[in-house]
């Protein structure tokens, strides 16, 4: 096109183009491949993340759940679910990309990955699993915080007036109070942006899981040798047959809870620095470092704990007063936890964040109440933010209030999730991604593999259905 003098608009604006470009250089260099702000995550910080996740209260209740199958199953048990996890987690990782590995479409969260590779109303169940199992957790987490909380002021009323007295309060102030904090950190925009809560969140994980192995290492020399036997929990002395059987399935499911980090793996991966080498590879060598210390520090825990209190195992290692001195490492151990929660629930609740935030950018881009924010520090204030995310607090901690009983909500949540978010899409996705020819060899361990998980998550949700339904019968509602 030529403008009326007769001289070729291009070579004027020639000029123009390149101070454009240098600018879109400079820019450049703080963006990724994708536009968004340059990725700065580490395989460090993914495996700060991760850890943050899963050593969290679930660790706790694996003395019991080691008690319900004893010295053989429990272990065994415990390593099968970390290979699981561990292995279905490089599956995962692989499909962050759509196509090549380093050059390829972006999937930011793990409903967009099913998307890439599945479509269909595979997504909508993957979405309706994934949300409401991070809500779920979100409401364990509050009930967890608030019994770590409650246990901080009874092992003073025990150490004060004696272990005979009952030292009985309600938890509901404590989940009032957690979900105050909440409100304020969940104001943090996102997960790239809480990198900090979550290595302070690993190391409370490490201090309170020290304690608890301490603990269990003193009482068991204390008792003169290991308590427990080959098979576990015995039948007889109030516990009926069939209560064995639901307990140790229950006990499965406490296990697949407590190394649940799939339905986030993918919003971890989006936090990683762009290749070389590429986010899968660092994921993978992210998962394989945590799930390797995780699996150490539950081994020790578990087995310690089950060693020091064999079948009377409590079901919270550090709230049922299996140990009441020194109280006040006990408070240590507590406090810890109560640290450690409040990061393990914003890791886990970003993506419902990020989620719902995204949806409603798309359907009023222009809307004020939505986007206009101010930054203070690490908080980003916006009003519908702000509306949002302290509605979305309040309404987790009110349903933790109306459901006080944790044991049992830990074991279903783990039983109805591992299936479908650890397992079964991460296969699906590998074997459509890899184009995996149907029929072959792999193509037949993966899908027995989906199966036979299947199973285990069914039985397990069996179990804690079961020991939820004993639970409701003596229900009432805001008793915590």
């Amino acid at each position: 096109m030529t403008a009326g003098n007769g001289v070729n608009k291009p070579v004027a604006a020639a000029p123009m183009e390149v101070s454009l470009e240098a600018g879109n250089a400079g820019d450049a260099e703080w963006r990724d491949d994708d536009g968004r702000p340059r990725r700065t995550g580490t395989v460090w910080t993914a495996s700060s993340h991760i850890i943050t996740a899963v050593i969290g209260s679930g660790v706790l209740s694996l003395a019991w759940a080691i008690a319900q199958l004893g010295w053989v199953a429990g272990p065994t048990a415990m390593l099968l679910f970390a290979f699981v996890t561990y292995y279905t987690a490089t599956l995962l990782a692989e499909c962050y990309r759509t196509g090549d590995p380093e050059t390829g479409k972006r999937n930011y969260t793990y409903m967009d990955a099913v998307r890439s590779n599945l479509g269909g109303a595979k997504v909508t169940f993957c979405g309706v699993i994934q949300y409401a199992n991070l809500v779920g957790i979100a409401i364990g987490y509050t009930i967890a915080s608030a019994i770590s909380m409650r246990a901080v002021r009874r092992a003073g009323c025990f150490h004060a007036e004696g272990h005979g007295v009952p030292c009985k309060s309600s938890s509901n102030p404590y989940m009032i109070l957690f979900g105050a904090v909440q409100i304020l950190f969940s104001q943090i925009p996102d997960f790239d942006q809480i990198w900090w809560l979550s290595i302070v969140a690993a190391v409370m994980s490490f201090t309170y899981s020290s304690i608890g192995l301490s603990l269990g290492i003193a009482q068991t020399v204390s008792n003169g040798g290991f308590k427990g036997s080959l098979t576990g929990l015995s039948i007889g002395a109030g516990v009926t047959s069939t209560q064995k059987i639901w307990r140790s399935l229950q006990a499965f499911g406490d296990i697949a809870f407590a190394y649940s980090f799939a339905n986030i793996l993918i919003e971890i991966q989006d936090t990683i620095k762009a290749p070389p080498p590429s986010e899968a590879k660092v994921m993978s060598k992210a998962a394989r470092l945590s799930v390797a210390t995780t699996t150490i520090f539950y081994m020790l825990c578990g087995c310690m704990g089950y060693a020091a209190f064999g079948d009377a195992a409590p079901d919270n290692l550090l709230t049922g007063f299996g140990f009441y001195e020194p109280f006040w490492l006990l408070d240590v151990a507590n406090v810890a936890i109560v640290i450690h929660l409040v990061g393990a629930y914003q890791v886990f609740c970003q993506p419902i964040f990020a989620f719902v935030e995204r949806r409603a950018n798309a359907a009023w881009p222009n809307s004020a109440f939505i986007a206009k924010e101010l930054r203070v520090g690490p908080f980003s204030l916006s009003v519908f933010r702000l509306t949002w995310r302290s509605a979305f607090v309040c309404l987790t901690t009110v349903v933790a209030m109306l459901l006080p009983f944790f044991g049992n909500v830990v074991g279903l949540l783990g039983a109805v999730s591992f299936w479908p978010l650890t397992v079964y899409f991460p296969v699906e996705m590998y074997i459509k991604q890899r184009k995996v020819p149907r029929g072959s060899t792999k193509w037949i361990c993966l899908k027995t593999l989906s199966v036979a998980c299947l199973v285990v998550s069914i039985a397990a949700a069996a179990g804690s259905i079961a020991d939820v339904i004993d639970a409701l019968k003596v229900y009432r509602p805001f008793s915590g």
